[in-house]
């Protein structure tokens, strides 16, 4: 069995993404890495680079800039380094440049692989997602954050990342089959100084907003307000052995009382039958079980 593991980035330096921590995480069970590296404002080659492993494949590659509708250039990007991936490569792993992979999933993650190798019925892997927001020790847990995403897909060439590349479909626009597994993606894109948070989003902005909305975003405060969010949990678990430097050195204060919930009466409804059933009415499911 051979795994390929893919992902891009673009300015990790200036906005402090952890792809080495992502990239890393995912080695062990990579024959090989492919990341496509894009034309950046600092030294993003240079980070990965760094990396000390002959798994790693640098494809340098431009952004669409005017790829915009829906963060559709990111699914671009995506899939530069997908096609990149070596043809005899029979699992693709797919991580993003704020996605690290716990080392407890590694096992889980090889063992599924494995038991569904031959089973070409199965088109991928869908993970289990932890969000977290303003530090390391609160995650989300309302209905806006997604509760899982494909990650590892048949390397089949006929798969393309969708939309804003937060998953995967077929060329002929048909969802995948794939199977649940026990494994998790720790989604760390919301947990950053405040104001290199500000920095991202005004400039994921220009990937999905208007003119308008982007002159506003601007003019705005110069920091993040994390406290401006509906609902959090404490996080009581551990954190990627990869991400433990990151985690010691946040020098920036955030608490949030968990018990408040700032819920429309729609949204309390929901949440409350989600509670009760484990039914998320309405939810997204780019995917087929």
């Amino acid at each position: 069995m051979k795994v390929a593991g893919f992902s891009f980035i673009r300015n990790a330096v200036q906005f402090d993404y952890p792809i080495v921590e992502a990239i890393t995480s995912v080695l062990p069970l990579c024959d090989e890495f492919v990341i496509a590296v894009g034309d950046s404002d600092d030294d993003t080659l240079g980070l990965i680079e760094s990396i000390k492993s002959d798994k790693i494949r640098i494809i340098r590659t431009t952004w669409d800039d005017t790829a915009k509708a829906g963060g559709r250039v990111l699914a671009l990007e995506t899939d530069k380094a997908l096609a990149a991936v070596s043809p005899d490569a029979d699992w693709a792993f797919y991580i993003q440049g704020d996605e690290v992979l716990h080392e407890q999933s590694i096992p889980v993650v090889k063992q599924a692989m494995e038991q569904y190798l031959n089973d070409k019925s199965v088109d991928g892997l869908l993970f289990k997602y932890l969000h977290f927001y303003g530090s390391y020790s609160y995650v989300g847990d309302s209905r806006r954050w997604y509760r899982r995403e494909i990650r590892v897909i048949r390397n089949t060439g006929n798969v393309v990342s969708y939309k804003d590349a937060q998953g995967f479909r077929t060329r002929a626009n048909q969802k995948l089959k794939v199977k649940l597994i026990d494994a998790y993606i720790y989604h760390y894109g919301w947990v950053k100084p405040p104001e290199t948070q500000k920095k991202r989003l005004r400039n994921a902005n220009h990937f999905w907003n208007t003119s308008a909305t982007i002159a506003q975003a601007d003019a705005s405060v110069d920091a993040f307000d994390y406290s401006q969010i509906d609902s959090l949990a404490h996080f009581t678990g551990t954190h990627p052995a990869v991400m433990q430097a990151r985690v010691d050195r946040l020098n920036w204060p955030f608490t949030f009382d968990t018990s408040q919930k700032r819920y429309s009466a729609r949204v309390r409804f929901l949440t409350f039958m989600e509670k009760l059933t484990g039914w998320r009415i309405g939810e997204y499911k780019n995917y087929k079980l």
